[in-house]
């Protein structure tokens, strides 16, 4: 596996190494620091003010502590990347160079206003075409929540990922969510055996879904410690499930919707990320 790591040097974005290290079996990782002086004043000259060199010596630094880091944690660091500009711009720039499989961030979690101002982290899930990992805070990596919509997209997603993971000593939870067929219409007067008659098909829908998980890890003889099928908006049961079971790394099935879409309509994906503590890690469908 092939990861850019995303760090400004702060504990936070360390946080999603260590996390990730928990996780995987094997990567190599190769670190970008962007020296962000897009906030300065048009009228300041940068070379005047010796700020070019002053943050090349310290997303040096950085560097250097990232490749401690990851050496730390049985890792192979790659290449260091040193980027001046838009933070946004020059990862996502990067990512499109080279073949990467994962992005690895930190986020801040930021509430009311700052979050509607947006962040680097949600941009780039905003507009990145591959998979991201984004952690906020240091957890014990050790409860995975695999979610599900029942698709093909799905289950590939998962089938690509499982080998990777490190999960022998891991707590498996496998969640899906059906929508409540009385939140999908306007029209009040549906029939009530025809609601039942839905809410039954979904029932086997989502244990046809889930049991294709567990065979899959089967395949690989992972316990399963627990399988939930719930009711309701999925990013709001999501939400509430990983907070109960204090879940440690979520994975998320994402398509590549157009950035426009997304913004319109909103995502799972999104709502959760803003509304838990937990890492996640959005996977992108390749079909």
């Amino acid at each position: 596996m092939k990861i850019l790591f995303c760090t400004d040097g702060s504990k936070i974005s360390f946080n999603s190494l260590k996390n990730i290290s928990g996780w995987i079996k094997y990567a190599e990782i190769d670190t970008i620091c962007v020296i962000d002086w897009t906030f300065l004043p048009d009228e300041i000259s940068i070379e005047e003010t010796g700020f070019t060199a002053s943050c090349a010596n310290v997303a040096d630094t950085i560097l250097d502590f990232a490749e401690d880091e990851i050496e730390k944690y049985g890792l192979k660091h790659g290449e260091r990347i040193k980027h001046c500009g838009s933070a946004i711009d020059s990862i996502l720039e990067q990512s499109e160079k080279e073949k990467y499989d994962l992005i690895l961030m930190g986020s801040h979690g930021k509430k009311g206003i700052q979050k509607w101002l947006g962040s680097v982290s949600q941009e780039i899930i905003n507009s990145s075409k591959i998979s991201d990992y984004i952690a906020k805070e240091e957890n014990i990596k050790k409860k995975l929540l695999l979610t599900t919509d029942g698709t093909k997209c799905s289950i590939e997603i998962l089938r690509e990922i499982i080998p990777c993971l490190k999960l022998e000593d891991k707590e498996i939870h496998i969640c899906m969510v059906n929508e409540d067929p009385n939140l999908l219409f306007l029209d009040g007067t549906l029939d009530t055996n025809w609601l039942l008659d839905i809410q039954k098909q979904q029932q086997i829908y989502a244990a046809r879904a889930i049991n294709d998980i567990q065979m899959l890890l089967n395949e690989y003889s992972i316990k399963i410690n627990e399988t939930a099928i719930l009711s309701g908006i999925p990013a709001q049961k999501i939400i509430e499930y990983s907070r109960i079971n204090d879940i440690d790394l979520i994975i998320l099935g994402s398509r590549n919707k157009s950035k426009l879409d997304r913004f319109l309509t909103g995502s799972v994906s999104r709502r959760v990320l803003e509304n838990v503590v937990s890492d996640i890690w959005l996977a992108r469908c390749k079909q």
